[in-house]
């Protein structure tokens, strides 16, 4: 005997489809990362990022005023810092007139409306390429998080909306929130990228920024003391939770696509917004792959970004944003 219900009968069309549709992407899901370069006219192409580019300041202003005219509202800026003034301690993203401070406040002249994250990590500021200060071979956790909160007051005197610190340091949320609240930075938010795991997709993104760790004798060789083991799945709760009781307004899940089980078990414990980071690695295998002809591009994209709504995402992080955005309209 056939079943009296026929769940085809909603597939029947894209008219019923569309109806019945559970998941919709709209500009206002992306928050859009942007690499921030020094000089004059550099709209400088990444080779490991198809179609993806390091702005200077000048040029920055263009591209927020194509996001903006986009219906794309937030931004996550991240700095490309010059090697001489990269040190251990991380002096540079202290500096008042810094790069990423200047590119704070280019964002916010040209669009004082546009939502403004900056990166909060040691990394790009790093002779080693660490999120962290360096001791006789090890990351040192609590020295670190007093330049981490140092660095979050300063892109909140520069005009930040948000800082979202992204080096998975013990206790760096209740010290970021502790130094802008005695600062009288009530207002500034904290994006805390709470489970962010050891990846081997972050490929892309270090040659953007060259901020991948050097490979030198008593050096740590990759970021496995600090970012979360890729096996672990019980772990990033506990690490959310405390996030949150330390002062998390937004928690993240970084990277995307392989971690989609991990952005369902926080969304459905914890009541908070939820941002998840589609990394450089994702963005470029998808460019690759279409580049063959192996892929279609625009498919496999929207169906990328619309499983991490799917699974919880409140926000989303992704490279793809204009295209994507593009795509919809």
């Amino acid at each position: 005997m056939f079943p009296i219900r026929r769940n085809r009968r909603l597939r029947t069309n894209e008219a019923i489809r569309s109806l019945v549709r559970e998941t919709y992407i709209t500009p206002n899901d992306f928050l859009v990362p942007l690499f921030i370069v020094e000089g004059k006219g550099v709209k400088e192409k990444i080779a490991s990022m198809p179609n993806y580019y390091r702005f200077s300041l000048d040029l920055l202003k263009d591209e927020v005023k194509t996001l903006w005219s986009l219906g794309l509202k937030s931004v996550l800026l991240f700095v490309k810092v010059e090697d001489n003034l990269k040190d251990n301690k991380g002096t540079e993203a202290l500096n008042q007139n810094g790069l990423m401070q200047r590119a704070i406040k280019t964002v916010k002249d040209v669009c004082p409306d546009m939502l403004v994250m900056t990166d909060v990590a040691l990394d790009p500021f790093s002779s080693y390429g660490h999120d962290g200060i360096i001791e006789n071979g090890k990351i040192i956790n609590d020295a670190t998080v007093e330049v981490l909160a140092e660095m979050s007051i300063s892109h909140a005197e520069a005009g930040a909306d948000f800082v979202a610190p992204s080096d998975m340091m013990d206790g760096r949320i209740i010290g970021i929130r502790e130094g802008l609240d005695q600062s009288n930075f009530l207002d500034v938010g904290i994006m805390s990228y709470s489970a962010k795991y050891a990846s081997a997709f972050y490929g892309p993104f270090r040659d953007a920024l060259d901020s991948a760790p050097v490979d030198m004798v008593d050096v740590p060789k990759d970021k496995k003391t600090y970012q979360m083991d890729f096996a672990n799945r019980d772990e990033a709760i506990k690490e959310t939770e405390m996030d949150i009781n330390e002062g998390a307004d937004i928690v993240m899940v970084k990277p995307g696509l392989c971690y989609l089980d991990i952005v369902r078990d926080i969304k459905n414990t914890f009541n908070v917004p939820l941002a998840v980071y589609q990394v450089s690695g994702e963005y470029a295998m998808l460019k690759a792959a279409a580049e063959k002809g192996w892929l279609d591009h625009d498919a496999v994209m929207l169906e990328q970004v619309t499983s991490i709504k799917r699974a919880g995402a409140d926000i989303i992080a992704s490279y793809f944003a204009k295209d994507v955005v593009k795509l919809i309209s």
